[in-house]
């Protein structure tokens, strides 16, 4: 591998690459991937809040290494909120959204609809942590990409597209790993740990 590879782009920076040849522009072949975060960051995890509103309360559908879909080193850490279609996420950390998917309509229960929920996605320095607040309904995203947002800010509305027949959020807090992103645990500043949501429990904010 080239010493100079793989580049690691410093996060909350923008940055251009520029590729120089003397080949023609038919023989210029590029090919790269790219991947969120870096796997040597140290994490610096702390408490975060509930994703929901203030004065609201809602239960759990599925928690940490859930029988349905959190199986998996990507989603086993992560939690159900049977939230309805159009109820307020809020952001759960101080952060910067760096990615949104709002445009997909529709959603079920077979795995073909994997690839099709509405999601966004924000990074938080601090903690070098991601979150991730899916199953949007179509244009449900409150923010934008490059968005600097505060903790318990509204920044989404609940839905059921994707890989769902039942309308909720499915939340997720996600660390860099060499092969891409791995889910991890946390606890919540409401005196919550995510090891105690189990399907049925009720939470409140």
């Amino acid at each position: 591998m080239d010493k100079n590879f793989p580049v690691i782009i410093p996060p909350t920076s923008d940055t251009v690459f520029y590729y120089f040849t003397n080949k023609t522009k038919d023989e210029i072949q590029i090919k790269f991937t790219s991947m969120m975060g870096n796997p040597n960051d140290t994490i610096h995890k702390k408490d975060m809040n509930l994703s929901i509103r203030k004065g609201y309360k809602y239960k759990i559908i599925q928690g940490y290494n859930g029988k349905y879909t959190h199986s998996s080193a990507y989603s086993k850490y992560a939690i159900d909120f049977d939230l309805k279609e159009g109820d307020t996420i809020c952001a759960a950390a101080d952060g910067v959204v760096v990615g949104v998917i709002e445009d997909y309509k529709d959603g079920g229960k077979s795995k073909k609809w994997r690839d099709y929920a509405n999601f966004i996605t924000v990074f938080h320095p601090e903690m070098n942590l991601y979150t991730q607040y899916v199953h949007l309904i179509h244009k449900g995203s409150l923010v934008e990409v490059g968005d600097i947002i505060k903790s318990e800010q509204p920044i989404g509305r609940s839905g059921k597209t994707g890989f769902t027949n039942i309308e909720h959020l499915h939340f997720n807090v996600l660390k860099a790993n060499s092969s891409g992103m791995e889910s991890v645990p946390i606890e919540f500043e409401e005196g919550y740990k995510g090891t105690e949501f189990k399907k049925g429990k009720w939470v409140k904010k």
